[in-house]
């Protein structure tokens, strides 16, 4: 049984000014989009195309800018929404109250196809082929934001066998081990699926189909991760045994599915 290290949340303190390893995640988060967001120019459909319809890497700095205000505003709604959805209701000043936490990934994705909805509309592309394009960039940012979970000792897992070697004890969850759920997110969600959306959008792929696979690996990795994750104490768990996390990727996974068939259906625009 191990015993979670009591990390201080502050990575660097500057005078008045403390850096927090949380905002160190998140800007690692963001170097690795950009800086695989340049790669990726170079992947096909993307490097051959010329013209007003080509890709630069301005593009890839715009995306980012819009997908940080479509996660922070997205993630905030879909939490407000999706999980106290009464209490905001009778408290709605504190939806702005993003201090005191409460971020929904589920609701950071719906800020973040807004985000590319109006990217694609303002460039005059096809909104799948920006889909596409984000996709594989953006597992490496959830690693981030899981191992920023875990040096903050939140969102632990659900009480382990005593007999698990990597069972962990966290501060102000009892004395139980449980399971380091953050590190399970971090390798499944985070680079397992990089590496798998990587490897597949490396080649000519119908439109869409690598956002395809973006949601059904994430969704179908949450959904195996849930099962070892403590579930929100002001709801437990929902209707057949599943979580809020669990409901909620389930269109994720429908959808993956459904966007995959339909992409190989549709005819290909011709490269420009």
């Amino acid at each position: 049984m191990l015993i979670h290290p009591e990390i201080n949340p502050v990575a660097l303190q500057l005078g008045p000014l403390a850096v927090h390893w949380y905002g160190l995640t998140y800007l690692a988060a963001f170097g690795l989009f950009v800086w695989l967001g340049r790669l990726r120019l170079h992947h096909p459909p993307f490097a051959s195309m010329s013209g007003p319809q080509a890709w630069r890497k301005q593009d890839v700095e715009d995306i980012l800018f819009l997908g940080v205000m479509g996660v922070v505003l997205g993630g905030r709604l879909g939490y407000c929404l999706f999980y106290k959805p009464l209490y905001y209701a009778a408290h709605p000043l504190e939806i702005f109250a993003v201090w005191q936490g409460g971020m929904s990934f589920h609701g950071g994705m719906l800020g973040v196809i807004v985000a590319m909805l109006w990217f694609a509309h303002s460039r005059g592309r096809h909104w799948l082929q920006v889909a596409d394009f984000v996709a594989p960039c953006v597992p490496t940012g959830l690693a981030a934001g899981r191992l920023g979970n875990f040096i903050n000792g939140e969102l632990w897992g659900r009480v382990a066998s005593p007999d698990l070697p990597w069972g962990m004890v966290f501060r102000g969850a009892g004395d139980l081990p449980r399971h380091p759920s953050q590190i399970y997110q971090f390798l499944l969600e985070g680079l397992l699926l990089f590496v798998l959306l990587w490897l597949y959008a490396r080649k000519p792929r119908a439109r869409g189909r690598v956002a395809a696979m973006f949601l059904l690996g994430y969704g179908l990795f949450r959904f195996i991760a849930e099962f070892f994750r403590e579930p929100d104490a002001h709801l437990g768990l929902l209707s057949l045994g599943m979580s809020m996390g669990q409901w909620l990727c389930l269109p994720m996974i429908l959808g993956g599915l459904g966007l995959w068939w339909w992409a190989g259906t549709q005819p290909q625009d011709p490269v420009k």
